[in-house]
């Protein structure tokens, strides 16, 4: 049996279809780190697209590909546009936990104590490396990947094709997304922090009282071991959290998905 031959037309479809698709698929995370080589990214989304091409073919509009170069562009761009939004909904909760992280280390005096970060090829604090390297195995256990891939198909039953639209209740959505990157910081660092606040008081009050006791050179590891110890004993609030946000995720894409 051969090939199916497809035409001009067919063939600006299935690339309509695969730049959707790999759009989404480069920016999920797990699947979109820049760890993961581009020919794997780049074969799974051609596996995916002909695959959901044979269902969406018959939604996408027939046009002459010479005549409608500038719309082409534009539809493109929005195709684009959809993945990267999707793709959002995910990095703001990976990002709102590196930022608690941040802050703990922070707070423990790790301030200087940094790593590079292969995701980002950026400088962050190795706590904030630690919980983002724990907040993916979660990620990956409970299979919050599997939402993006069901997002795929379920993007063109909810924005038709060349049907993207960046409208107003779009942007205040995902404001009200970035509102949640602080939200999730603050839940996962409240108890490290409200420990070493404490921890300082009690410095401090000795400090006072004990002019001699030089706080510097006790509280420095003070500060680390009170830090390590709630983060030991916290870590399963901390999954706890993780998931509880990573469940909300499916709610959150198709939420996007409808306002596209």
């Amino acid at each position: 049996m051969g090939l199916p031959i497809l035409n001009t037309e067919q063939v600006l479809i299935l690339t309509f279809v695969f730049i959707r698709i790999s759009a989404i698929l480069f920016m999920i995370p797990a699947l979109g780190e820049k760890s993961v080589p581009i020919r794997v990214k780049g074969g799974l989304a051609i596996l995916i697209s002909l695959l959901v091409f044979p269902s969406v073919r018959a939604e996408i509009p027939h046009f002459q590909a010479e005549a409608e170069i500038v719309a082409i562009a534009i539809a493109m761009a929005g195709e684009v546009m959809i993945g990267v939004v999707i793709g959002f909904a995910a990095k703001i909760i990976f990002a709102g936990i590196q930022f608690a992280g941040e802050m703990i280390g922070l707070q423990m005096g790790f301030s200087i104590v940094n790593v590079i970060d292969p995701v980002s090829s950026a400088q962050v604090s190795i706590m904030a490396e630690f919980q983002y390297l724990v907040a993916m195995l979660v990620y990956l256990a409970i299979d919050a990947h599997h939402t993006f891939i069901f997002a795929i198909v379920d993007s063109y039953r909810i924005v038709a094709p060349f049907g993207y639209h960046f409208s107003t209740p779009l942007i205040q959505a995902l404001m009200i997304f970035s509102k949640g990157l602080f939200v999730t910081a603050i839940k996962i660092s409240a108890p490290v922090m409200a420990v070493l606040l404490f921890t300082n008081v009690a410095l401090g009050v000795i400090a006072r009282t004990v002019p001699q006791m030089n706080v510097f050179i006790v509280g420095f590891p003070l500060q680390i071991a009170a830090g390590l110890t709630i983060m030991g004993l916290t870590i399963p609030l901390f999954v706890h959290l993780v998931q509880r946000t990573l469940n909300g995720l499916n709610t959150e894409v198709h939420t996007l998905l409808r306002l596209m």
